[in-house]
């Protein structure tokens, strides 16, 4: 059982981080305030993480490989109800590790690591979103021309990495707090997949407002 303890404390290590970073803003948590809050000493914390940008690129490996897992399911999409799922889905993810999305800029400003890889989490993002088009395309379920392909995804991709900075922007005081997060997914996914509006067939459209229309309400109550 001794030898196990190092790897659990880094684990935990990265859970009190996580839970940190989102609710207070990556910038805004020191490495003292973290160990702190574990109860540990600042060297065993550096024993584990040397840096604070290893913290930080230990939690983004994580959600990277969590979110390409999710990303390699965009061509089982055929429907509105399955791409409902696939971008509520995604949306859970990123408020998981909201962090990132609320202080991104910054993050990438300090982190040349990050920057790098949040390129390959576009393209990747961009890949799946076109993947997902093509097999509602094939499916029926919208008519899309192959020369609107491209910016289409491109713009739900758009709100799908910048929809939490919106939510922080119209709310600072309570966006990025847990219990609104139902509320904050719900608003982003309908408005990713409002984009698809004018290329949805009409049952399909019709399908989505009634989606909205029962999340919203099981939010509300």
């Amino acid at each position: 059982m001794a030898k196990k303890a190092p790897r659990r404390t880094a684990e935990r290590i990265l859970e009190v981080t996580l839970e940190l970073f989102n609710r207070f803003g990556e910038p805004n948590v020191s490495t003292t305030l973290i160990s702190s809050e574990m109860g540990i000493s600042p060297g065993n914390l550096y024993y584990h993480y040397p840096a604070k940008d290893e913290l930080i690129n230990a939690l983004f490996d994580r959600y990277e490989v969590a979110l390409n897992g999710l990303l390699n399911a965009s061509d089982n999409v055929r429907d509105v109800e399955d791409a409902w799922f696939f971008m509520h889905s995604l949306f859970e993810l990123i408020w998981q590790y909201r962090f990132l999305y609320r202080d991104l800029n910054d993050l990438l400003s300090k982190n040349r690591r990050l920057e790098t890889h949040f390129q390959s989490v576009l393209k990747n993002k961009t890949r799946s979103v076109k993947a997902m088009l093509d097999s509602m395309n094939r499916s029926g379920a919208i008519r899309i021309d192959q020369r609107e392909m491209e910016p289409t995804a491109t713009s739900m991709v758009v709100v799908l990495t910048y929809w939490l900075s919106f939510e922080y922007v119209r709310d600072p005081r309570k966006a990025l707090e847990p219990e609104s997060a139902q509320a904050a997914l719900l608003r982003g996914a309908h408005h990713v997949l409002n984009l698809l509006a004018p290329y949805l067939e009409a049952g399909q459209r019709t399908h989505l407002l009634s989606l909205v229309g029962a999340y919203a309400g099981n939010v509300d109550h």
